[in-house]
């Protein structure tokens, strides 16, 4: 019997090490294979996962940069002025898009946290840097129970994508803690603030030159204001720069005019140049221009409500909002102010007096344009046939899963892609380090000036008028110039660059666009744009330690 069990042990385990062998083989030839096929080692798989109901949020943004990085890899390669052989060339390209793909960084962390009542509890919290082709990382932080470690990596991949569209010289980041704030005291909340920010800045993962984090969901300027002082009175108590360790800050703490709004406008930007354009509009089958034009908006948190001020003073009318706990519609249109206010006043829109309520999933009502500005994964491979509107612009990250985004351009629908539509925020925060970086508000230096200026150019212009015609002869400013005589504000500032950012980018998407005969496809002119950028940039500076 003795020897029995054991010849079966030892049958059993020449069984068992032949297996493991084999899927030992296995494996090194997959990795083999996928390092020989470069970026395009997973590209079945991606897709596979990417067309299915309810795929990652990772495999979404993979999934956009696989379709787009054949357009990129021929744009990079006419862009590289070198005698170098073919062959080379095209591996070192192949090389810097693969290297793109994961993340360079990720910081996953456990804390314990004392809470009002006595008790202890475990927070979990996740900051990932995707890219550190250009320096500090960049990207928001944001308090929710659904965050988790592929949200987090596919999050910060977008944030490397959409500052290299806007022109933005920031490497993506991107953290998040698990938890609801609602089930929190504000004691405790800055109890978990403080003790991330630390963590974060003791493993290297916080700083004005290293990483800079920015509100997300469920967070704001308040846990902005913690978060810099933190860092000041500790990690960069001899930092004279300390407080650009973040943005988004109130504007006492060295916060920007015109942050709190800047994704909702630059939502209305990148919509607005679509939509003015006399081509695109052909395309969708809608007259060009705003004004007039109905929308439906999901979320009216600060990206909503911000988006559907701006949509509604360029003539729009907004005839639909779709909130967590409610759906209003009004076909007449809604005034997002007084919604605002109902909003401030009841904690809800449900009730609002401006509208009725409505069961009908307005999502897939009858409207020229759709705004979606809540969360990701919302039209899907489900309910995108159903879609009507003929523009979509995406004021939330990933908010159209990749079937569903197939679906929208084989039926002429121009989707405004998220990593251009929503990089308003990124832009002002931009603007922000900038501010702090050099410890001047903007338009501080010259408003003086301006203002002196313009009121010699008119005495000037009077001047020489009466001393051409006998008498005197008022010159009198119309309203707009001697509004601007004082000159520019910060807010104006802001407002100016933050135009000007994103019609400069939304003209270069639709020369990608055009030159790749990409139709209505701007998502792929976005990524082939910004995978473009990035990989120049990276192939010029050059490998260090490779």
């Amino acid at each position: 019997y003795f020897i029995q069990s054991n010849l079966r042990f030892l049958v059993m385990f020449c069984k068992s090490l032949a297996l493991r062998q084999a899927l030992s083989r296995t494996s090194l030839a997959q990795v083999a294979r996928n390092v020989s096929d470069g970026w395009r080692g997973d590209i079945e798989e991606v897709r596979k996962e990417a067309m299915s109901d309810n795929p990652s949020f990772s495999t979404i943004v993979d999934y956009y940069f696989n379709k787009a990085a054949p357009y990129a890899e021929d744009a990079i390669n006419k862009s590289i002025k070198t005698r170098m052989p073919t062959d080379i060339k095209e591996r070192l390209i192949s090389g810097v898009l693969s290297d793109l793909k994961p993340c360079n960084s990720l910081l996953s962390l456990s804390f314990p946290l004392r809470r009002d009542n006595g008790e202890i509890v475990t927070i979990h919290g996740y900051r990932a840097q995707h890219s550190h082709h250009r320096t500090p990382c960049k990207g928001g932080m944001r308090f929710s129970d659904e965050v988790e470690e592929d949200e987090v990596k596919a999050l910060a991949k977008l944030m490397t994508y959409k500052c290299a569209v806007c022109d933005v010289p920031f490497g993506g980041a991107k953290a998040g803690i698990k938890i609801s704030p609602k089930d929190f005291s504000d004691i405790e909340l800055e109890k978990i603030t403080r003790r991330f920010t630390v963590e974060l800045a003791k493993k290297g993962f916080l700083g004005p030159g290293i990483d800079v984090p920015a509100p997300d969901m469920g967070t704001g300027e308040r846990e902005m204001s913690w978060m810099a002082d933190t860092y000041k009175n500790t990690i960069g108590t001899t930092d004279l720069n300390s407080h650009a360790c973040v943005t988004g800050k109130p504007i006492v703490m060295g916060g920007i005019h015109g942050r709190t709004s800047a994704t909702g406008r630059g939502v209305y930007h990148s919509a607005n140049i679509f939509v003015e354009d006399p081509e695109y509009m052909e395309m969708v089958g809608l007259v060009p221009g705003l004004s007039g034009k109905t929308c439906i908006l999901q979320g009216f948190g600060n990206v909503g409500l911000h988006t559907a001020r701006y949509f509604h003073r360029a003539g729009a009318k907004i005839i639909g909002v779709i909130e967590w706990d409610g759906t209003i519609y009004n076909p007449s249109g809604i005034d997002p102010k007084a919604l605002e206010d109902w909003k401030l006043e009841h904690g809800t829109i449900r009730g609002f007096p401006g509208a009725t309520e409505t069961d009908e999933d307005l999502l897939e009502g009858e409207c020229d344009i759709l705004l979606p500005c809540a969360k990701e994964k919302v039209i899907t491979v489900d309910n995108a046939h159903r879609i009507k509107a003929k523009v979509i612009a995406e004021g939330a990250n990933g908010p159209v899963t990749p079937a569903a985004d197939e679906i929208l351009i084989a039926n002429n629908q121009l989707v405004i892609p998220d990593i251009y539509c929503n990089s308003g925020g990124v832009t002002v925060s931009y603007f922000e380090w900038l501010k702090n970086l050099n410890h001047v508000s903007y338009g501080r230096l010259t408003f003086k000036y301006e203002f002196d200026s313009n009121k010699h150019l008119l005495q000037s212009v009077q001047s020489s008028l009466e001393s051409r015609f006998s008498g005197k002869i008022p010159v009198t400013p119309t309203p707009e110039f001697e509004q601007a005589m004082g000159g520019a504000s910060e807010k104006d500032i802001v407002h100016s660059g933050l135009s000007y950012t994103m019609e400069r980018s939304g003209r270069k998407i639709k020369e990608v666009a055009l030159q790749h005969d990409l139709g209505v496809d701007l998502r792929t002119a976005a990524f082939v744009l910004a995978l473009t950028k990035i990989s120049n940039n990276i192939i010029m500076a050059g490998f260090t330690f490779t």
